[in-house]
């Protein structure tokens, strides 16, 4: 049975800036709890306590599981590896301190970094893309973090396909997916970010079910898809207006997908992440909603 829990970007502590002030780490881990999710990602470093055992007693004291944490680095650029390596070992060491084997380092792009993909997001065009030789950079990048966060700290590492970085098409999907080995590198499926990238969630993951190590549950509200092109909105306007609706409001088939994760018997973590969503009232009103939602599917 999948299990269903709750990130702090959900509240706006986000690895970028929407503007406004995000609550604290404390509000947050009580109103994941009090809404009925059983874990957390951990948020950008430094949001919840880098000491392992006041972190540990902040976690369980409410019944959560830690099971993750966002790691960005510019993959692009192998003067970037390093850096990311050591960011992503240092948080691996940390949650692996307070919950074993349990948590993934989410691995994704630097997104927001480059300009060309942020004002495109969820219409870019290959020629946006990398080249051959880019790949080949990029790949290595997010193989040597996994494999440095394997022998330094025994996590896994899964990569985060995300609009407004390098990996955020289908088409982009499958090419760093065909380029890492899946035993090293898998996949945190996250159907909103699929479907603004342009792809069918439901499709997306029957094609990489097997590599779907950890889950990210975000509804797409197309008729803010359609503005976004209109009006030719970079992501971070996208994200302003709503672009990553209330779980059942938007287009995203969740039914089929729980059927598809039902078929694999996965039993990992599936994640609510919602970002931070202008006019969409209180982030607790809004993270119950969502977890209402996804108990009228069976979970």
């Amino acid at each position: 049975m999948i299990k269903i829990a709750n990130a702090p970007c959900s509240w706006g502590a986000l690895e970028f800036d929407l503007g406004g002030k995000a609550p604290d780490y404390v509000q947050v881990l009580n109103e994941i709890a009090e809404t009925g999710y059983a874990g957390t990602e951990l948020g950008d470093w430094g949001f919840m306590p880098t000491d392992p055992e006041k972190l540990s007693r902040e976690i369980h004291r409410r019944n959560l599981v830690l099971l993750g944490a966002f790691v960005p680095v510019f993959l692009k650029d192998p003067a970037s590896h390093q850096g990311g390596i050591e960011v992503a070992v240092r948080t691996a060491r940390l949650m692996a301190a307070v919950e074993d084997r349990v948590p993934f380092i989410v691995l994704a792009d630097e997104n927001g970094r480059v300009p060309q993909r942020t004002k495109n997001a969820g219409r870019v065009t290959p020629e946006m893309g990398l080249s051959d030789a880019e790949w080949q950079i990029y790949a290595e990048g997010a193989t040597k973090v996994a494999e440095a966060v394997k022998k330094e700290a025994g996590l896994r590492t899964a990569f985060h396909h995300h609009c407004a970085g390098y990996v955020e098409t289908p088409a982009e999907i499958a090419k760093l997916m065909s380029l890492t080995d899946p035993g090293i590198l898998g996949l945190v499926f996250d159907c909103g970010h699929y479907r603004f990238g342009g792809g069918d969630a439901v499709e997306g993951l029957r094609k990489y079910s097997k590599r779907v190590w950890h889950f990210h549950f975000k509804d797409y509200d197309p008729g803010v898809g359609e503005q976004v092109a209109k009006n030719e909105w970079d992501y971070f306007q996208a994200v302003r207006q709503g672009v990553f609706c209330e779980l059942g409001k938007g287009e995203v088939d969740f039914p089929s997908l729980m059927k598809e994760l039902e078929k694999v018997e996965y039993d990992g973590w599936g994640v609510v992440e919602q970002d931070v969503l202008p006019g969409m009232g209180k982030p607790k009103e809004s993270a119950k909603r969502n977890r209402d939602y996804i108990c009228s599917l069976g979970y």
